[in-house]
C-alpha cells in the first residue's frame, strides 16, 4: 500500500487562518510538509500562521462553497509547489458558527436554511475539494483526504441541529469517497473532536460546560486544538496506510465506541 512521510506531502488545510485549522497547518509545517493556508476573510491571520510555518506555506484565499474558487486554488498550489495537492483537510467552519448553547435554533426555530448552510459548509465544500484534486493525487498514485467532524454525530449532548446533521452527511461521505478512491491509492477518513478549548466557534460557550466535559472525560481535562491536529496527522502518515473510511474520536474519551 503507498504511503509518504508527511515531510514530502503538499497539504492543502481550509479554514486554516484561526481556531482548529491554524492548529492543523502548524502541525503539517512543523512536519516538514509544504502547507496551502487556506482563508476566506481573515488574511492576516492566515499570513500569520504561514509565516509562524515558514517559506514551506502558501496563503490562499478561497470560499470552499465556490467550486471555481477551489478548483483555481488548488491549481495555483500545484504551480507554486511544481507538483499537485496530495493531501487535503477540510476543515473550514462557514458562516462564523458558533456553539452556544443559548442562541442556537432549536426544534422549533431551526430552518432548512440553516441546515442548507452547513451542508455546504460540510459536504458540498468536501465533494469540491476531492473533485479538484483527484486527478493530482492520481498522478502520484498518493492521496489523503481528512474531513473534520464531530462528536455530536455520537453524542449530541447539546442538540445544534443543523451543524451536527451537516457533519452526520460529511461521515457518510467520506465513507463512500473511501470505497470508490481507494483503488487509486487515495484514503479517506475523518476525525472528530469534542467541545475545543477554546477557539473563535467555542467562545460563546459558558465555562460551565467545560467543566461539566472535564469532569466526565476519563482524561479530566477538555481537547485543544493541538489534539486534534496531532491526530489529524495519523491519517496522512505511513502509519495509517491501511486506514480508509474510518472516524477517529479524539475528545479524551468523552464518547467511546
Amino acid at each position: 500500500m503507498q504511503s509518504r512521510p508527511l515531510s514530502e506531502q503538499i497539504v492543502l488545510v481550509t479554514g486554516a487562518s484561526r481556531g482548529l485549522g491554524a492548529a492543523i497547518a502548524r502541525a503539517f509545517g512543523r512536519e516538514g510538509a509544504r502547507v496551502v493556508v487556506n482563508y476566506f476573510q481573515s488574511e492576516g491571520r492566515a499570513q500569520a500562521v504561514a509565516a509562524d510555518i515558514g517559506d514551506r506555506a502558501l496563503p490562499l484565499q478561497a470560499d470552499v462553497r465556490d467550486e471555481e474558487a477551489i478548483r483555481h486554488m488548488v491549481s495555483a498550489a500545484a504551480d507554486h509547489f511544481g507538483a499537485p495537492v496530495t493531501t487535503v483537510v477540510s476543515n473550514a467552519l462557514v458562516g462564523d458558527y458558533r456553539f452556544d448553547p443559548e442562541e442556537r435554533p432549536t426544534a422549533e426555530t431551526a430552518t432548512w436554511a440553516d441546515y442548507e448552510a452547513q451542508l455546504e459548509g460540510s459536504v458540498r465544500a468536501a465533494l469540491h475539494l476531492i473533485q479538484a484534486c483527484r486527478r493530482g493525487m492520481e498522478a502520484e498514485e498518493f492521496g489523503r483526504f481528512i474531513a473534520i467532524g464531530s462528536n455530536l454525530v455520537q453524542d449530541p449532548v447539546v442538540p445544534y441541529h443543523d451543524y451536527t446533521t451537516g457533519k452526520a452527511a460529511l461521515l457518510g461521505f467520506v465513507r463512500n469517497m473511501a470505497q470508490e478512491l481507494g483503488p487509486s491509492g487515495i484514503t479517506v477518513n475523518m476525525v472528530s473532536g469534542g467541545l475545543i478549548d477554546e477557539t473563535d466557534a467555542s467562545a460563546a460557550t459558558p465555562g460551565a460546560v467545560f467543566d461539566t466535559i472535564r469532569s466526565s472525560t476519563p482524561l479530566r481535562d477538555v481537547t485543544t486544538p493541538e489534539d486534534v491536529a496531532d491526530a489529524t496527522l495519523f491519517f496522512a502518515s505511513p502509519w495509517a496506510r491501511a486506514v480508509t473510511g474510518q472516524n477517529l474520536i479524539v475528545d479524551g474519551g468523552l464518547v467511546m465506541q
